[in-house]
């Protein structure tokens, strides 16, 4: 199971936060996000030594919006990316162009009701992962949990996150939670002290709690 956690914005904080065992870590290139690791230049310099080092074990996963294959192209290469993960409105084909250039794809989708789940079809086959979010005004970051008995209506062969609010009080629904194409949790908000900084011992006991 893949603990993912997102959003993170400052060198001292990933260092704690990569130390809790977690196997990937999300940093946020969307500048209207209050978690854009972007926003102070000179911390977003420490972070990138820092991820792009040979001692940084957990993936690295670049969360985009509507950006151009440019874009993303240079900010993978900077930051030594594994993974790409859109949450705009990147067509099927936008996707499948950056897997061919050798990435790892992740794409997002706000659920809200069970329709929301046929536009995960289109993706079959051009993505590495789904991640289901929460339906909101904005591009996920809503901190609230959508209805996971929806997921049930998933019959597709792409393995998913789960995301959207996920808690630490909810560690027992997650065990409760079964489907065969779960492949992980995505962990942001219900995990901080102030926007972008993780609470690292609350992770460890996190996931000391949640073992599947």
């Amino acid at each position: 199971m893949i603990t993912k956690v997102c959003g993170l914005c400052q060198a001292e904080n990933i260092q704690a936060v990569a130390k809790t065992g977690i196997q990937w870590t999300g940093f946020i290139f969307y500048t209207p996000s209050p978690r854009c690791l972007l926003r102070d230049p000179a911390e977003a310099e420490r972070v990138r030594q820092l991820i792009t080092a040979d001692a940084f074990r957990p993936k690295r996963v670049g969360v985009f919006v509507n950006a151009s294959q440019e874009e993303i192209m240079e900010v993978a290469q900077q930051y030594r990316l594994d993974y790409l993960q859109l949450h705009g409105h990147e067509s099927p084909d936008f996707c499948y162009a950056l897997q061919k250039r050798g990435y790892a794809l992740i794409k997002a989708f706000s659920i809200a009701t069970a329709e929301d789940l046929a536009h995960t079809a289109d993706y079959a086959g051009r993505v590495d992962y789904f991640l289901f979010d929460t339906k909101c005004a904005g591009y996920g970051g809503s901190g609230q949990r959508f209805d996971w008995s929806l997921l049930q209506d998933y019959q597709g062969e792409t393995p998913f996150l789960l995301s959207g609010g996920v808690r630490p009080e909810m560690a027992a629904d997650l065990q409760r939670f079964h489907h065969p194409r779960w492949a992980g949790i995505d962990l942001n908000s219900g995990f901080e002290s102030a926007p972008g900084v993780k609470q690292a011992e609350t992770l460890r006991s996190f996931q000391n709690n949640f073992k599947l």
